[in-house]
């Protein structure tokens, strides 16, 4: 009887407790009972509250820069003529990556003729940079490239050259005819053999160097066999010849006469790649005046 009588009482105060914690706010009528039953929970501390919702919160954040990292990570490639190799690989690509490090460059280097026609065939390169302006047009009147983004970046000087330590016998362009052995761009799909046929046709010594000469599926074959010194002579880009001034030396330059057009390396972003953003931004780089700057370091000038 006792034992009902207090709990009679327990429970009208309740009942004045929740009418009186509705209007200010006090401990709820269950939290009074729990604390009489002794049955309140620990509450945690402001301290440790804190630091939970710190952890939370960081925990959140690393969730979702990984994902971020991994939705914006994508690799590109760059088909570029085999001249450029040194260039990109020792100096611009690395500079490209630190800046935007999301994005992963990889390079493919070879003629323009025979990139063109890789790409012609499914090559999934994202951005084209060839040593003339021959490859980039067939390339846009085909539809492979994104027209609106071609740039004429660069220009470059064909040059003779020798083995380091030969140069008594060729002092001059037209003095080429002197050489045994030749090297040269095959003119078929290399733009410096289609530069150095020009000329030699407007100098009329074509007939007599092509029946000496060896012909290279790309630049830096010819570079390399006069550099080994297979070859007594060599037609090449002067940025080639700068970059291994240790085994080659420059005889002359090929005569402006000689040449139709100037030597003009445009550069454009490969229509229908699956990663335009990010190979518009590597085109946009290639313009900087920081990476004009390293081409220059190359031997090249920009083309105005």
């Amino acid at each position: 009887m006792k034992k009902r009588t207090i709990l009679a009482v327990l429970a009208v105060i309740c009942v004045c407790m929740e009418i009186f914690s509705g209007c200010s706010g006090t401990e709820s009528a269950e939290d009074f009972v729990k604390e009489e039953a002794g049955e309140t929970a620990e509450k945690p501390t402001k301290a440790e509250s804190e630091k939970n919702a710190e952890k939370s919160t960081k925990a959140e954040a690393e969730k979702n820069a990984e994902k971020s990292t991994k939705a914006e990570s994508e690799e590109i490639l760059i088909a570029a003529a085999a001249s450029l190799k040194n260039a990109y690989e020792e100096d611009l690509i690395p500079m490209f990556q630190e800046r935007y490090p999301q994005i992963t460059v990889k390079g493919t280097y070879d003629s323009s003729g025979k990139l063109q026609t890789q790409i012609e065939e499914g090559l999934a390169a994202d951005v084209f940079m060839s040593a003339a302006v021959k490859q980039m047009k067939a390339l846009d009147e085909g539809g492979w490239i994104a027209s609106e983004t071609v740039v004429d970046l660069l220009e470059n000087k064909i040059v003779l050259i020798v083995p380091a330590g030969q140069e008594e016998g060729i002092t001059a362009f037209e003095e080429i005819v002197k050489a045994d052995i030749i090297a040269l761009g095959d003119p078929e799909s290399v733009p410096a053999g289609q530069y150095a046929r020009e000329a030699l046709l407007r100098l009329g010594l074509w007939e007599d160097v092509s029946a000496k000469a060896s012909f290279g599926t790309n630049v830096t074959e010819v570079l390399n066999q006069v550099a080994e010194a297979s070859a007594d002579a060599g037609i090449v880009y002067a940025t080639d010849a700068a970059g291994m001034a240790d085994k080659v030396s420059v005889v002359a330059q090929a005569p402006e006469v000689g040449l139709s057009d100037k030597v003009i390396y445009p550069v454009a972003v490969v229509k229908g790649t699956a990663h335009r953003e990010a190979a518009d931004c590597f085109v946009k780089f290639l313009t900087s005046q920081e990476a004009i700057e390293v081409f220059q370091s190359y031997g090249f000038t920009e083309r105005k």
